[in-house]
């Protein structure tokens, strides 16, 4: 059952969205705040977060800022409500990393379209990237799409993803500006830049638990995480189970098929 945090400080928007995502078989979380809202993203990894952008004590732009700089929220799919968009609310949104935006007053059905077509969107690139990453080491390398417009993007995360990396420094790399760059990449991909790092980390992480003998904290450091319980949660985000579960998980499959 997927998970869907909503974060609004009207009662009543919060309250409709929550029993109609409880309704079409979401597993619906509320929070009617900025502060509260953060705290369950960060306790719960839901698989996607609704946020209104005004609030009383953060508002979403604060809540987004600060999930996509915890590496265990940042690949969280988010979706911003808002009263009402203009050319600088997106273009500060797609700076950000917003995923997409919601326009109130909309319809439970159109809540529900932007919801359901995000994450099916997310299951569609995770099955495209498992393809992708079948754990030799040309593909832990070849996770990235065929774009002449990111090849300097993909160069520069390749070369970088073991080290601390931010949107500012593959923007700079690309000679894109951080906005540009975030726009370009969300059009081209329906990923942000974050993810792209996040993931290639990941094929790299995969590869080392099943190909070595490194403990997961030596992984962790390896592919560019400082702190392994950060890893270990984005990595259970993203496959649902510990590293060390799924390096069992591997090797057991690999001796029943050997």
């Amino acid at each position: 059952m997927k998970q869907v945090l909503v974060i609004e400080d009207e009662t009543q928007t919060r309250e409709i969205f929550s029993r109609c995502l409880t309704f079409e078989g979401f597993a619906a979380l509320a929070a009617d705040s900025g502060i509260e809202g953060i705290e369950l993203a960060q306790s719960t990894l839901p698989d996607l977060i609704v946020c209104d952008i005004m609030m009383p004590d953060l508002d979403g732009y604060q809540v987004l800022s600060t999930l996509r700089q915890d590496v265990a929220t940042a690949a969280i799919p988010f979706i911003f409500l808002t009263a009402k968009v203009t050319m600088a609310d997106l273009r500060q949104g797609m700076a950000l990393g917003a995923d997409d935006y919601l326009t109130k007053p909309c319809t439970v059905e159109q809540f529900l379209s932007a919801v359901t077509t995000r994450l099916e969107r997310q299951e569609v690139l995770r099955r495209w990237y498992r393809e992708k990453s079948d754990l030799t080491p040309a593909a832990a390398i070849s996770i990235f799409p065929d774009s002449p417009k990111l090849a300097p993007v993909f160069r520069f995360i390749e070369a970088h993803y073991h080290q601390p990396i931010s949107l500012t420094d593959v923007a700079q790399a690309a000679g894109y500006s951080a906005a540009y760059l975030t726009n370009l990449v969300q059009t081209e991909t329906g990923r942000t830049v974050k993810r792209w790092i996040i993931d290639r980390r990941m094929a790299q992480a995969r590869l080392l638990l099943t190909t070595t003998a490194q403990p997961v904290n030596q992984i962790a450091n390896a592919v560019g995480y400082g702190d392994v319980s950060y890893f270990t949660r984005q990595f259970r985000q993203m496959h649902e189970v510990s590293p060390q579960a799924w390096r069992v998980a591997e090797a057991e499959g690999l001796a029943a098929a050997g």
